[in-house]
């Protein structure tokens, strides 16, 4: 299947920027009349760009993961090679995190500095043809550039949790008697652009899915396989102690499947439901078969 450029994909990133923009602008023009955020912002903005040019290493040491060599892992290093290459990407950087969870990842700022990582529950779970359909929807996520566009996204929702948290610290020490108006106003208007913020990037992030499970198919040629692995997954998490679904809880966005807790979890999920991935892919393999 050829590759092509998902519009549909590019509209949202655009409008969704343009929206967060938007807020942004709202956000500074309102709380400068109130508190000093200059600090804050330098601050955030610093922290933003070590997160976003040591993405893919702050990804991998939050999961323990350990980049390998092709001696170490040589069927997954050639199956990442192959399909790099169809899918026209630079080899990324492979590694393998050692836990139970059955699940894989993309980081990186860039097409050039990214990183796939698998776990070894997930190497123990699918067969080569599934593994390979995951693997392809990894590299659909970095050739969208999506680490990328998603932690620019994030830099908003993050400045304004950090104000809702501590936004009583910039009252400027007034805090015996004086005018906590301000604060307090501060306070909701950061909440506000937070929780819009938030849902915003929730919906971008579930139909950058879509968007990697159909470049998946287009790398791999095997819509099948990977609506295979999403099934095989989804099914073995609720076999994984919980402690290690814990323990990786705060990659959540980053998996092909995320783990989910309660109807709220579910709710505010940043991936589509797997029933309503499989059922495009499994249209999307009867499309091949009619091609």
């Amino acid at each position: 299947m050829e590759w092509k450029t998902d519009w549909g994909l590019r509209g949202r990133m655009v409008l969704t920027g343009f929206l967060l923009f938007a807020l942004y602008i709202v956000f500074i023009a309102v709380l400068s009349r109130f508190v000093g955020l200059f600090a804050l912002v330098a601050i955030m903005g610093l922290f933003s760009l070590g997160q976003f040019f040591f993405s893919d290493k702050l990804a991998l040491y939050s999961m323990g993961a350990k980049e390998v060599s092709e001696e170490e892992y040589p069927e997954l290093h050639r199956t990442i090679t192959r399909l790099s290459q169809q899918a026209d990407l630079p080899k990324p950087t492979v590694a393998v995190a050692d836990t139970r969870v059955p699940n894989a990842f993309a980081t990186g700022r860039s097409q050039k500095k990214s990183a796939v990582c698998v776990t070894t529950g997930l190497l123990r779970t699918l067969d080569d043809e599934e593994l390979e359909g995951v693997l392809a929807h990894e590299l659909a996520h970095i050739k969208n550039r999506d680490v990328m566009v998603m932690t620019i996204a994030s830099f908003l929702s993050t400045l304004a949790f950090i104000v809702v948290r501590w936004g009583w610290l910039l009252g400027g020490g007034d805090s015996r008697g004086g005018n906590q108006a301000p604060v307090l106003v501060a306070i909701v208007v950061s909440l506000v652009v937070w929780v819009i913020s938030f849902l915003l990037i929730r919906l971008l992030s579930r139909y950058r899915e879509f968007a990697a499970d159909r470049g998946g198919a287009a790398i791999s040629g095997k819509p099948g396989a990977l609506a295979s692995a999403l099934v095989t997954i989804d099914s073995g998490m609720d076999r994984v102690p919980k402690e290690d679904l814990r323990d990786t809880a705060e990659m959540n966005a980053f998996f092909v499947i995320p783990i989910r807790s309660g109807f709220v979890g579910k709710l505010f999920s940043t991936h589509p439901s797997t029933e309503k991935r499989v059922e495009r892919l499994r249209e999307l393999e009867r499309e091949f078969e009619t091609a």
